[in-house]
C-alpha cells in the first residue's frame, strides 16, 4: 500500500544541474529515513545521499560538495539537488525510503524502493 513515486532525471551537460523528487503515498504512519542510489551499467548500486527524519544526511564521497539531499516531511517528499554534475554520475537513480506503514507498527518497518529515474550527463 505504500508507493514511491520519483522524477526530475534527464539530460544534461557537464556542468548542468538536475533537482530529483520521490514522493511517497499511502498509508504511512512515519518515515523514518530517505535516500537515493544510483546503478551506472555493469556497476553495484551505491548509496548517493540519506537523511534522517532529524535532518542528519550523509554523502557519498563523489558528489560531496555537489548533491544536496533534503525533506519535505508535510507531504513525504524528499529531493536530491544535483549541481556541477559530470560524465560519471551517469546512472539510473533510485529513490529509498525505511517506512512504518499505519498498519503494520513497528515491526512492519519495511524499505521501500522508487522506480528509477535516468540521469545522463553528456561530455
Amino acid at each position: 500500500q505504500v508507493h514511491l513515486v520519483e522524477s526530475g532525471g534527464g539530460l544534461v551537460q557537464t556542468g548542468g544541474s538536475l533537482r530529483l523528487s520521490c514522493a511517497a503515498s499511502g498509508s504511512i504512519a512515519s518515515i523514518i529515513a530517505m535516500g537515493w542510489y544510483r546503478q551506472a551499467p555493469g556497476k553495484q548500486r551505491e548509496l548517493v545521499a540519506s537523511i534522517t527524519s532529524g535532518g542528519s544526511t550523509n554523502y557519498a564521497d563523489s558528489v560531496k560538495g555537489r548533491f544536496t539531499i533534503s525533506r519535505d516531511g508535510a507531504k513525504n517528499t524528499w529531493y536530491l539537488q544535483m549541481n556541477s554534475l559530470k560524465p560519471g554520475d551517469t546512472a539510473v537513480y533510485y529513490c529509498n525510503a525505511d517506512i512504518v506503514p499505519s498498519r503494520g507498527g513497528w515491526f512492519s518497518r519495511t524499505d521501500y524502493w522508487g522506480q528509477g529515474t535516468q540521469v545522463t550527463v553528456s561530455s
